[in-house]
């Protein structure tokens, strides 16, 4: 019913094997990401509509200063909800609870398109860390136990991939259409992905987890389609019952050697991914390049800075598998590290010395250096953490995991879109990009000591080298 066979000789029999196909995989990983799309609009929501706001006297009456707390709360409310989503994730499943992220996506699309109070936007973009919780707690982990190491290795970025084509199309949409407009035609999107992905499989590993055999064997001949899959339904079984097996409370996170390494690991993953500059960068994208003064206007440069985003993530998920993700991160942080620190020298002589250096004549740098960074970035900072984080944490501990760096990655997210606020207006432009700078050359060492490499891996083969201090990967440097 849902396969090629082949026959194969066997002695005087001939045997029928059954073909493994990938792409209901592929279409489930697809139509799960959406929800990234969404998020990555309302992300970069800020980025457009700011400057709009802020402006529009008339409709808003609402400060820089106000309106720079738009990045702070979504972050923080992602925070509040960590633990909810964390947990429904493993008592009604990945699917189901992914399936709720449609629900502060939809709200706060809603409340934005009728917001003529600052107050109004406010409770808008706490509601939307709702669904950046939802969505972090549940996609890379659907993700992960739905497809091969194979898949996984080429569709695992789709998740990143769409949260940056989901900035460009804000930015695209949010400079040249009004503030509800935009926001009307962003709630198409959490609708559809809403009414296609209700009808895709759960995980196979969550019914494993839960003991429904049955169950996880049909998702797995939906997911491998194909009729016999007793062999990967034992060794999935296997290796879910050997990690359950394992006690799974908050001292063993931290007791457990396997389980530390992957907590450690996570946590810098993210720390040194937010303290690179993405997020400040994605919601001040066009306030950077009109503070700039390129040749370029604002609206342009930003849709550029994240098209680049989108095209190049696409890229790297097709070169991660290749170069392995240990190295791709470590090159990634020196490079960008390079990178801001010349972007932080440009504005520091732009601002202090700008009258002794004529610094117009390179006033194409500030948009030449995002995208550099956007290039660096990509193959590695944007694309390393989000996909490991389905792959770190053994099935006992992996919601506990979870809400640890969604605690972490909003409690970043919000310290940093607020520090460039803080550091540009009390120092200079040059001053959050010489920190940002800083923290990716600190991250560079860090790197080689808290990164595993799970390149080609099956998630019981990545719990197993977490386990081996003697692991090769770990011997083998960058």
């Amino acid at each position: 019913m849902f396969t090629e066979s082949i026959t194969v000789k066997s002695g005087s029999h001939n045997v029928v094997v059954e073909k493994e196909k990938d792409w209901f995989q592929i279409l489930a990983i697809f139509l799960a990401c959406i929800s990234a799309l969404t998020a990555g609009m309302l992300f970069s929501w800020s980025s457009p509509s700011i400057p709009k706001i802020v402006e529009d006297k008339v409709n808003y009456n609402i400060t820089l200063d106000e309106a720079s707390y738009f990045t702070v709360l979504p972050p923080i409310g992602a925070i509040v909800s960590s633990f909810l989503f964390a947990v429904l994730s493993d008592s009604i499943g990945r699917k189901n609870t992914l399936l709720l992220v449609a629900i502060p996506h939809i709200v706060s699309l809603i409340l934005i398109s009728t917001a003529t109070s600052v107050y109004v936007f406010y409770v808008a973009r706490f509601i939307t860390g709702f669904g950046d919780s939802c969505l972090f707690s549940s996609l890379p982990v659907y993700v992960g136990e739905i497809a091969t190491p194979k898949v996984r290795g080429l569709w695992g970025n789709l998740m990143t991939f769409l949260i940056y084509f989901g900035q460009v199309l804000i930015n695209i949409i949010g400079s040249y259409t009004s503030i509800p407009t935009a926001a009307y035609i962003c709630l198409l999107f959490p609708t559809l992905f809403f009414c296609t992905f209700i009808f895709m499989p759960e995980s196979p590993y969550f019914y494993l987890m839960k003991g429904r055999t049955n169950d996880a064997r049909i998702s797995l001949q939906r997911l491998l389609r194909k009729q016999n899959v007793e062999n990967e339904l034992d060794k999935l079984k296997a290796d879910v019952d050997r990690q359950m097996s394992e006690s799974g409370n908050w001292k063993d996170v931290f007791m457990i050697d396997s389980n530390r390494k992957a907590v450690y690991a996570g946590i810098f993953l993210r720390a040194s991914q937010q303290l690179g500059g993405i997020s400040s960068f994605a919601v001040y994208t066009q306030y950077i390049f009109l503070k700039s003064g390129g040749d370029v206007s604002a609206s342009t440069s930003a849709i550029i800075f994240m098209g680049l985003c989108t095209v190049l993530n696409l890229c790297a998920g097709v070169t991660l598998d290749k170069i392995g993700r240990r190295r791709s991160y470590f090159l990634s942080l020196l490079m960008c590290g390079i990178v801001l620190m010349c972007e932080a020298i440009y504005f520091f002589l732009d601002q202090f010395y700008g009258t002794e250096v004529n610094v117009q004549i390179v006033n194409w740098i500030p948009l030449a250096g995002m995208i550099l960074y956007v290039f660096f970035y990509s193959f590695g900072l944007g694309i390393v953490p989000t996909l490991m984080l389905g792959e770190l944490f053994s099935a006992s501990i992996k919601a506990k995991g979870l809400i640890l760096l969604n605690v972490v990655f909003g409690v970043l997210v919000c310290c940093t879109t607020k520090l460039f606020h803080l550091l540009d207006t009390n120092f200079g432009l040059f001053s959050p990009f010489l920190f940002f700078s800083v923290s990716c050359f600190i991250s560079t060492v860090l790197a080689l000591f808290f990164v595993p490499e799970t390149k080609g891996k099956t998630l019981e083969e990545i719990q197993q080298s977490l386990k081996s201090n003697k692991s090769k990967d770990n011997k083998s440097g960058v």
